[in-house]
């Protein structure tokens, strides 16, 4: 398989099997960051955990109702805060160099997608 680079409005999402170490990225608007692949697998798993329970939360909310959701690995934490039809993306790395990043929430849906879509986890 060769390197993948996804992009949209506001994100970055990459995977290089034949890397050395750092086999991911992610990225936003104005920024970037190479992940291994243990940290890009935790990130894609726990965004899919948090964007279902967002749309779980749909029927139990009011439409201007806003909530934010954690989830974290050993290496990462992800939240998400809004509404569970439009919510921001922040995450915090805990490994090694320790990095931070966010996506608004107009970036998020087609970042969700691209991360499902990516490498088979």
């Amino acid at each position: 398989m060769d390197r993948l680079v996804k992009t949209g409005t506001g994100w970055r999402l990459g995977w290089n099997p034949s890397a050395a170490e750092y086999k991911g990225l992610v990225g936003g608007e104005d920024w970037a960051l190479e992940l291994t692949e243990a940290e890009l697998n935790d990130f894609c798993r726990l965004l899919g955990q948090l964007a279902a329970t967002m749309s779980q939360m749909a029927g139990e909310l009011m439409d201007e109702e806003n909530i934010a959701c954690e989830a974290e690995s050993d290496l990462l934490w992800l939240e998400v805060e809004g509404r569970p039809h439009a919510y921001s993306l922040h995450f915090i790395l805990y490994s090694g160099r320790g990095a931070e990043g966010k996506w608004p929430a107009s970036a998020v849906p087609s970042l969700v997608q691209a991360a499902q879509a990516l490498k088979v986890f």
